[in-house]
C-alpha cells in the first residue's frame, strides 16, 4: 500500500508517546504488545484508553504472577487504513510483537495484511468483519468479541419471541449492507420476513426521520438499525420522538454497545434489544472483573469489545509463556497456533476454544434495555432474553485454507 508523507507524519505522531527500543536489543526484551484503537474519535469510548487499561489488566492478572515481563504501548489510528498500517508496520519493524483491539473493519483488514507479512500476532477484537477469518484466514490472526454472523445471528432470535416482520435502516457501506445480508437470511431461516429496507448516505446523515417514518408506515414489527456509534445514537432517540416503539413495535440495535445505551439513557432506550458478546453483570466471573479493573477506567464500563482486548491478551501471554518467550517473539504463527491448541480461560468469557481459522467461539447473548424502574444502578442496563452458543453464532469456517 502506498504511504503518504501525511500518513508518516501522522502515524509518527501517533507514536510519539510510545518509544520503542532498537532493534538489536529486541530479542532481550519484554513481550511488545500494542493497542492500535481509537483514542480521539467516534468509537473511542467503546474501544479507546478503555481497551488499553483491559491490556494492561491482562498483563497485571498473568505476567507478573508468571515472571512473565511484557509491555503495553498505545497508538491512535485515526479511522484511516493507511495511518493504522503505517503504524502497525512501524510497530512491527521496532519490535512489537502482537497488536490487538483495531476498531473499524477497514484498519482491521489493512493492519491483518502487514501481520502476516511481518510474521506477527494479530488479536482483532474491534473489528467485526467475518472477511478477518472465512476465505481471508491467515496463520496470524485470531479473531475475538463479536462478528456480523454473530450480530446477525442472535438478533434473529426475536422472531421466536414474536418479532415476526423486519425493517431495516442501515448505513450504506459494507458493513450496514452485509449485515442487513445475513440477517435477513437468518429471520427467514426463523420464519420471519423483512418487509422493506433504507440505506442512508454514511457517514453525511444526521437526520433520521424520513426513513424512521417510513419504517413506522410499513406496519413491521421490528425496526432494526444497521450502523454503530453516533448513528445508532441518533436513531435511538429520534425514534422515541417518533413514537416508534408505541403500539408494540420493538427496536432492535444491530451493534451498540454499553457506553451506548447509558450516553441515550433508559427512559429513550427502554426495551431496545441489542447483542453483545460480554456483559459485566453476566455472572459472577465478570462481575469480579468489572469490580477489578473499575477504578482504572475513569467512570467508564467494559464493552464486548474491550473485555474482548483483556481475553485475547490473557489468552497470547499464556500461549507465549507455554512456547517460551524467544519462540514466541521469533515467530507470531507459532503463538497464535498454541493459542488454538490451548482451550481459553479467563474471567469475562470462561472457558472455549479458538478455531483453525482464528474464530474465537463465544456464546452471543441478545439482551433488551431495562426500564427505570427495573435499573438498581446506573450501570444496571441489561436483561438477558436468549443465549446463542459459540458454534452457532460463528460464521462458516468451510473456506479458510488454513482448515484443510
Amino acid at each position: 500500500m502506498p504511504v503518504s508523507r501525511r500518513t508518516l507524519i501522522a502515524a509518527s505522531a501517533a507514536l510519539s508517546a510510545a518509544p520503542m527500543a532498537r532493534p538489536r536489543a529486541q530479542a532481550a526484551g519484554p513481550l511488545r504488545i500494542g493497542v492500535l484503537t481509537d483514542l480521539s474519535g467516534t468509537y473511542s469510548d467503546t474501544s479507546g484508553p478503555t481497551s488499553v487499561a483491559c491490556a494492561r489488566q491482562a498483563v497485571q492478572d498473568f505476567a507478573g504472577s508468571r515472571g512473565l515481563q511484557a509491555q503495553v504501548i498505545e497508538a491512535d489510528h485515526q479511522n484511516k487504513p493507511d495511518v493504522g498500517a503505517a503504524i502497525a508496520r512501524q510497530w512491527f519493524d521496532q519490535g512489537v510483537d502482537m497488536i490487538t483491539d483495531v476498531p473499524n473493519s477497514a484498519v482491521a483488514l489493512a493492519v491483518k495484511a502487514i501481520a502476516v507479512e511481518k510474521n506477527k500476532a494479530y488479536l482483532n477484537t474491534g473489528a467485526a468483519s467475518t472477511a478477518l477469518t472465512g476465505a481471508g484466514c491467515t496463520p496470524t490472526t485470531i479473531h475475538w468479541g463479536y462478528n456480523t454472523t454473530m450480530l446477525a445471528r442472535s438478533a434473529a432470535a426475536t422472531v421466536q419471541a414474536g418479532g415476526k416482520s423486519w425493517y431495516f435502516i442501515v448505513a450504506d457501506y459494507v458493513f450496514g449492507r452485509d449485515l442487513t445480508q445475513q440477517a435477513t437470511g437468518f429471520i427467514q431461516a426463523a420464519g420471519g420476513k423483512v418487509l422493506g429496507s433504507a440505506a442512508y448516505p454514511f457517514p453525511t446523515t444526521t437526520d433520521f426521520s424520513a426513513f424512521l417514518l417510513d419504517a413506522q408506515a410499513s406496519g413491521a414489527d421490528v425496526v432494526a438499525f444497521g450502523n454503530a456509534g453516533g448513528d445508532t445514537v441518533n436513531c435511538i432517540k429520534q425514534a422515541h420522538e417518533f413514537g416508534l416503539t408505541r403500539g408494540g413495535k420493538r427496536l432492535a440495535a444491530m451493534l451498540a454497545f454499553i457506553q451506548v445505551i447509558k450516553s441515550v439513557g433508559l427512559e429513550t432506550a427502554q426495551g431496545l434489544l441489542l447483542t453483545e458478546s460480554f456483559y459485566w453483570d453476566l455472572n459472577s466471573r465478570t462481575r469480579a472483573f468489572m469490580e477489578r479493573i473499575r477504578p482504572k477506567l475513569g467512570g467508564n464500563y467494559v464493552s464486548s469489545e474491550q473485555a474482548g482486548t483483556y481475553a485475547a491478551t490473557l489468552h497470547y501471554l499464556k500461549a507465549a509463556a507455554d512456547l517460551g518467550m524467544a519462540a514466541a517473539k521469533a515467530n507470531g504463527a507459532e503463538v497464535v497456533a498454541r493459542m488454538k491448541a490451548m482451550p481459553t480461560d479467563d474471567d469475562c468469557y470462561g472457558t472455549l476454544r479458538i478455531r483453525a481459522d482464528g474464530q474465537a467461539l463465544h456464546p452471543a447473548y441478545l439482551f433488551q434495555v431495562k426500564t427505570p424502574a427495573e435499573s438498581t444502578s446506573p450501570w444496571d442496563l441489561y436483561k438477558l432474553l436468549s443465549t446463542t452458543s459459540g458454534e452457532d453464532a460463528a460464521p462458516p469456517i468451510e473456506s479458510c485454507k488454513l482448515t484443510g
